[in-house]
This record gives structure tokens, sequence and C-alpha cells, in this order.
């Protein structure tokens, strides 16, 4: 069966892969909602019962309002429109993405509200509910049991190892034809470690698993350069690399997250979207982000907040009852331990995760509950200064 819409084709490795195979014959039968905003988008547009007046918002009245760094960052023509449905394919914005990454045009790029929405639209177009199931490489980002309890998709488990790296072995001993997705978080969140590309390549051409490998790339770009899967997006049909603008680019409020894969992946899942998922200011501000100028802020951003993370390290190194700072360190976070006695102590981490968040003022996270992170605390790369204040206060709580 022809997967509707398809415009052109990916890769054609491996061979044991078959994108047809692993859709729900539903969803790839699905004729697609065809919106107003389609066909045609511009004259006297009397189609899709939008209000002809335009947004009841009084610009002029808005200067210290929560709406007002929004409309800032809007022109007038994007402001004008907002009582008009927005492209239901940001064509522009996606084209700039491809450009970023990479890729050869926008065929190779979804657009969800946020990562979660493009996770959740692969458990939805993929996995048959109380049949299908997926795996994961604990300890990882939440949401994946989360959002396959949603739908009804069981979990498989294989642990991280150590070194919080696959268990290539474990996994292949677990693959089987009803594992439709593998996620794979890297850097790894809690871990803050990257996962080697030739790993992920060995998943892709064994023939073992069937399915579609996903490679969560959130933190990719404080990793170093040329660590990325979205090279082997190119060359393995079966890969597919998520990515967010919440966390380097600094845009986590507007909810924008994408997914690169091969067109037939993409064509799938655009077929089964809402007809306008992503909001006009998400995607003006998202194509602003992404623009040459915003670029150049990315980039100064980017690099300052790896410096902060180094300067982070060396300081909790100092900290009495710090332990060893876990994981890679390729994220915009920290993992280490709090100690007793020399040991990693849950408890002890445990308050102090409370004492920092209710009686100091900054907020960090409790990790040891993870799968191989026992006794540690996240604490996130803030400013030079949010840093030091976090470091002190720790100082003070563990001396």
């Amino acid at each position: 069966m022809a997967i509707l819409g398809l415009k052109s084709k990916g890769p054609s490795k491996p061979a044991h892969y078959d994108i047809e195979r692993i859709v729900r014959p539903n969803i790839l039968a699905l004729t697609p909602y065809r919106c107003a905003r389609d066909d045609y988008s511009a004259g006297v547009l009397l189609d899709a019962n939008e209000n002809a007046y335009g947004p009841s918002i009084a610009i002029e009245e808005q200067k210290d309002s929560a709406a007002a760094s929004t409309l800032a960052s809007m022109s007038a023509a994007d402001i004008a429109q907002l009582n008009r449905y927005p492209s239901p394919t940001h064509d522009e914005l996606k084209q700039a993405i491809a450009k970023l990454r990479g890729l050869p045009n926008e065929d190779w790029v979804f657009l969800g509200v946020g990562s979660d929405e493009v996770i959740d639209m692969l458990f939805r177009c993929l996995c048959v509910p109380a049949k299908d199931k997926v795996m994961v490489t604990p300890p990882s980002y939440g949401m994946y049991g989360v959002t396959a309890q949603v739908n009804d998709v069981g979990i498989v488990k294989v642990p991280l190892d150590e070194d919080f790296q696959l268990d290539e072995a474990g996994m292949d001993a677990a693959f089987a034809d009803d594992v439709k997705l593998l996620f794979i978080c890297s850097p790894g969140n809690p871990t803050s470690t990257l996962i080697p590309l030739d790993a992920i390549r060995r998943i892709a051409e064994n023939p073992r698993f069937k399915g579609l490998i996903v490679v969560d790339e959130a933190y990719i770009d404080f990793a170093p350069e040329g660590t990325s899967a979205v090279e082997l997006v190119k060359e393995y049909a079966n890969v597919c690399v998520s990515q967010t603008l919440s966390k380097s680019f600094g845009l986590a409020a507007i909810r924008l997250g994408y997914l690169m894969g091969a067109p037939e992946l993409i064509q799938v899942l655009t077929n089964a979207k809402a007809p306008y998922n992503v909001s006009l200011p998400t995607a003006s501000l998202a194509l602003a982000s992404v623009s040459e100028s915003g670029l150049k802020v990315w980039e100064k951003n980017t690099k300052q907040l790896n410096a902060n993370r180094d300067q982070l390290i060396r300081d909790l190194q100092t900290v009495p009852n710090i332990g060893r700072i876990r994981g890679g360190n390729h994220a915009n976070f920290i993992l280490v331990e709090v100690l007793t006695d020399g040991k990693p102590d849950s408890k002890r981490a445990f308050d102090v995760y409370k004492n920092m968040a209710e009686n100091q003022g900054v907020v960090i996270r409790y990790r040891g509950s993870d799968h191989g992170c026992e006794g540690c605390v996240r604490i996130t790369v803030g400013t030079e200064d949010e840093c030091k204040q976090a470091v002190e206060k720790l100082r003070g709580l563990l001396a």
C-alpha cells in the first residue's frame, strides 16, 4: 500500500526494514484531513469560518502585559494574520531546520508541539494498543514510559551499563517483532552521556530488530560537533532523530519540537497529525531563532553554557561530601553524587534537594531513584552567578 502524499524517497538501507510493515494498517490507509489552508491562503478568504475583523488584542495597550514579549517578536504582518488559521506545514521553518541540520529538504522534517507531541505521534502511528511494545534503556527520559502507558503499549526495559552505554547484547536478546520503537536518549537524561554513532549503526543493521530507532537529541548542541545521529538518518530508513528548540535555543515556552527522518516516515506522521498543530506565533518565533541573526545568539549562548558547565564541574569537586560527577557531561546539566561516609546516599541527596528548594531558593532535581543513579542530584547549568549560588548553598548544607 502506497503512502499517500509521498513526494520523495529516503534511504533504502537496511534491507530488513520495511516502514509499511511497522505502520499501523489503519494509519497507512488513512486519507488525511484536508484543511482550508492546504488549498488556498491568499485572496478574499471566506472558506474557513474565521473572524474577518482580526484578533481581539489592543496591541497598543499590551506594553506591560504577559503577551508583550511575544507580540514584540512578531512582525506586523504576522500579528495581522492571527485571525487566520496558520500554515498546516510551515515549510519555510522546516526548510530552515533542514538546512541547519544538513538534510536535503523539508520532506525530512516533521514539526510538533514540543518533542512530546512528536513522541506521542510515533506511538499513535506505529504501535497497536495492547499488542505492540517499545524498548527503553533506563535511566532515560520519563515521558517514553508515560506515553507508552497512555497509548496502552508495552515497555521492554534494557538498562544502560555502569558507564551509561547501551547493553547491546541484552538488547539483541530482547528484540522481537512486536517491539516497534527503540528510544535512545543521546546525550542521555539524566546521564548527560553520548551514545556513539557506531553503536546506533550496529543496531540499525541488526536484522533481529525490525522496528524504528528514535534517537532523542534534545541536548545535542551542548555535545562535541560530529556526534549527532542526523548523519545516520540520511543513510538508514530505520533511524530518526528528535530535537527541540527548548534547550540550546532557549525557547521552552513556545513548545516546538521536530523529528528528522526518511520522507516516508515524515509523510505518515503528517497524514495523521492535527491540521494546525503548530501555531503562527510559535512558528514565527522558531523561524527567528534559526535565522542568521538568531543562530549567532544561539552559538554565543551555547558556548557560554558549556564554559559554565566546565566551571561548575570544577567548583563542585571542591564541595565536601560531593562525590563523582557521573556521565559524559555532554549536556547542559551535571549529574553528581551526594555522599555520606564516602558512599552515595539517596536519602541525603533527597534531603539536600528539598532543603535547597524550600530553604535556599535554589531548585535542583533529585535523581537518586533512577537506575544506576544512587545518591545523585541533577543540576542544570545556569548563568555564572546562578552556578556559584548553587555551589555555595551545597557547600553550606554538606560541610
